[in-house]
């Protein structure tokens, strides 16, 4: 089978894998004990996973908090501003296609009283800057765009919507989970970004882990957010519980090699996917309508329109050669949102299905195309 759901999770580098199991079995110390070899091994192993993602992200390793992942990321940030800055407003800003984990929890702060903006979107899913520039307010305590869309794979003009944020002494929150290895991000140069959600199963490390960017304030202290967790006291405070090494070492691992790897990464997923859309427009032609967009985009994500084939049997009758979704797979059970933010009916929503793809594929598997 040829797997191009790579969007909702990625197969974990072999390299990853090895680098985890010694935290599974030898070397199973608690970062947080003190003194004994095993305890000081697994402090340095998260000293060195949090300086290998920062080194990927381009910020400080203080400026990380370990999390179970994006969900989990988006929930803190928002909900620990909100409750944080409640005093200062009670206006956030967001877009029509977050991710769920985003809207919903922006939809539970509205029954607490919090105002919420919900931006419209192009065909494409970009925001327009000035609509934003027009819906901020003194009221505004926290504006919370996606990076890149993870069914269209849209980048929106993070430089833009940074500036604007920064200017108005706003914060700026991004879900940045579908762009972590796939483009090339210094946040040194998005200095209005206060705080960034991303996972290591997207980029090839386990499930269960990922990280919330806090930008330290001018005091190199992490701005602050009520924890969404109240316990021991780790990760300076702000997320307690007893450290997954095991995962926190697979995502250094996986930091290390996406950096790495990341021009090459980024060349081949450009070259399969122009061959991907070139296989489908060959075979299918008028059959077809791509979605996506061609320039600003997340590499490797193409969402395509298989007229008046309804895409969950589509799916399903793929399902023994070829892995593909209908949308994210945080809300399978639901029509996308997202497509229907962009302007597409019922039906072309129904008939919409994204393919995902990673380097570990080689161009020639795409070949399986041509015998649909």
């Amino acid at each position: 089978m040829l797997y191009l759901d790579n969007s909702a999770t990625t197969q974990i580098h072999p390299e990853v894998k090895d680098a985890m199991l010694p935290y599974l079995m030898e070397e199973f110390g608690n970062p947080s004990s003190k003194y004994y070899a095993p305890a000081e091994n697994a402090k340095k192993a998260v000293k060195e996973a949090r300086n290998a993602l920062a080194s990927l992200l381009g910020c400080k390793d203080t400026e990380l908090v370990f999390t179970s992942g994006s969900t989990e990321s988006n929930n803190m940030i928002i909900k620990g501003v909100a409750d944080h800055y409640s005093e200062k407003g009670n206006h956030i800003i967001t877009t029509k296609v977050e991710h769920p984990s985003v809207l919903e929890t922006c939809q539970y702060l509205e029954t607490k009283g919090f105002e919420v903006t919900y931006l419209d979107v192009d065909q494409y899913g970009r925001i327009d800057i000035e609509d934003l520039e027009k819906e901020i307010t003194e009221k505004t305590i926290l504006v919370t765009v996606i990076w890149g869309n993870n069914e269209l794979g849209s980048l929106n003009d993070m430089a833009a919507i940074s500036n604007i944020c920064l200017e108005s002494n706003v914060f700026l929150h991004t879900d940045a989970t579908q762009v972590v290895s796939k483009i090339e991000m210094d946040l040194s140069n998005y200095p209005g970004i206060t705080f960034l959600s991303c996972s290591a199963h997207k980029f090839h490390g386990p499930k269960g882990i990922g990280a919330a960017f806090i930008r330290n304030d001018e005091y190199e202290l992490p701005t602050k957010i009520t924890p969404l967790l109240h316990g021991g006291g780790q990760e300076n405070g702000i997320r307690s519980g007893t450290l997954a090494v095991h995962n926190i070492v697979g995502l250094g691992k996986a930091s290390e090699i996406a950096r790495r790897n990341l021009v090459d990464n980024i060349n081949k997923l450009r070259e399969l996917e122009y061959h991907l859309i070139k296989l489908l427009n060959e075979k299918f032609k008028d059959q077809i309508h791509i979605n996506s967009d061609n320039t600003a985009k997340i590499p490797g994500i193409v969402s395509v329109q298989f007229k008046g084939v309804n895409n969950e049997l589509l799916v399903k009758n793929l399902a023994p050669i070829i892995a593909a979704s209908t949308g994210s797979a945080c809300s399978s059970s639901k029509p996308s949102h997202v497509l229907a933010a962009i302007g597409l009916t019922i039906d072309q929503v129904r008939s919409t299905i994204r393919f995902s793809l990673s380097s570990f594929i080689e161009e020639e598997e795409l070949e399986i195309f041509r015998q649909l």
